[in-house]
């Protein structure tokens, strides 16, 4: 069931949802009706959430913040990781501010506290044919309060409260959210090197599934597109656009 409508200073206007199947796939029609940026979809269960590479996002209503933010910025498809990068700072930011909590992010889009991901982000645009970008609608999903997680995630995922050892709540992450992102998107020139600085992916082993293989090496550093790069065991140098990277050391 929708609810009403409600705004957060002048940028960010918040439609709040109890349950919906995909806040980003909401926001995805809405854009394509016209809506303007600033459109943001909140709701305390999605019925079919996704994650990066058509994986699904799944938790029990109102253990996690799920929200997604409409932008309609000037910028070509190759350059829409800066926002994903955007994103995932603000979140960053946003969890040290209400719980004290310091994530890392791992390449490209989780947030992670040691090797559990406690966040995700996933950027999905609405393209024309002759490859203008007309939106862009970038979708968090952070896990806040939680029990107990099922026997398959209990090894690979966090929550604010097991970290910070007190309950959360997750209205105050999302409006110190929406307001880090405001600030960040005003600055996206400082991005690439606040995005390095967080990384818990850069100096260290990895393993990167590519899909139809493997690359194992040193994750040296992000590029401008936003690409890892690799120097991989046998000296050789890659750079990685695509991929799920595995922390080895």
């Amino acid at each position: 069931m929708g609810q009403a409508p409600s705004s957060r200073g002048e940028r960010w206007r918040v439609r709040r949802f109890d349950s919906i199947d995909s806040t980003n796939r909401w926001l995805l029609d809405e854009a394509r009706t016209g809506a303007p940026e600033g459109l943001v979809a909140v709701a305390d269960h999605q019925t079919d959430g996704r994650g990066r590479r058509e994986r699904t996002w799944t938790a029990p209503p109102g253990s996690s913040l799920l929200v997604s933010v409409l932008l309609r910025p000037v910028i070509d498809a190759a350059s829409m990781h800066v926002l994903t990068m955007a994103t995932a700072l603000a979140l960053r930011a946003a969890i040290a501010d209400a719980t004290g909590v310091t994530a890392g992010i791992k390449w490209p889009n989780d947030l992670v506290v040691g090797d559990r991901k406690l966040a995700g982000v996933l950027t999905e645009a609405d393209v024309a044919a002759n490859g203008e970008v007309l939106a862009v609608v970038i979708g968090v999903g952070c896990n806040v309060q939680w029990g107990d997680f099922p026997p398959e995630l209990a090894d690979h995922a966090t929550a604010c409260n097991l970290e910070c050892g007190h309950l959360v709540d997750r209205a105050v992450i999302l409006d110190a959210f929406l307001d880090q992102l405001g600030v960040i998107l005003d600055d996206l020139g400082s991005v690439l090197d606040a995005y390095r600085s967080a990384s818990a992916t850069l100096g260290r082993e990895v393993r990167v599934d590519l899909g139809t293989r493997w690359v194992e090496g040193f994750a040296d550093d992000v590029d401008e597109r936003g690409q890892l790069r690799i120097t991989r065991d046998d000296g050789e140098r890659e750079v990685v656009a695509v991929g799920d990277v595995v922390h080895l050391r």
